[in-house]
């Protein structure tokens, strides 16, 4: 799925500092789940661990808490690979982050 997600030219992709969001949509197989998330977090950009955990920890708790909408979004029948990959080399504010994630998941669900 990862080698559709970056590999393909199926898939999208949006950038809105500090994250970019790549997705993928496609037919959903017997044991797919509706929505699949992965959250990248490279040593490049955040060096130490204790960064790169929160930076993480912020994504996914963002996600979490507005993730309802993007849900309803997708159709029964299709399957969506998401990827919130980090851009910034600083760690950033949980504000911050929370809003570009809304932002991400609102032009994820105006592009399926």
């Amino acid at each position: 799925m990862i080698d559709l997600l970056f590999g393909g030219s199926q898939s999208k992709s949006f950038a809105v500092f500090p994250l970019r969001a790549v997705w993928l949509v496609r037919e959903r197989g017997d044991y797919d789940e509706p929505v699949q998330v992965l959250v990248s977090v490279p040593k490049k950009r955040l060096h130490h661990a204790v960064d790169r955990n929160r930076a993480k920890r912020q994504v996914r708790e963002a996600y979490r808490l507005n993730k309802l909408p993007l849900l309803q979004a997708v159709p029964s029948d299709k399957c969506l690979a998401l990827a919130f990959l980090w851009q910034s080399n600083r760690p950033e504010p949980s504000g911050l982050v929370d809003s570009r994630v809304k932002k991400l998941l609102s032009r994820v669900i105006d592009t399926i």
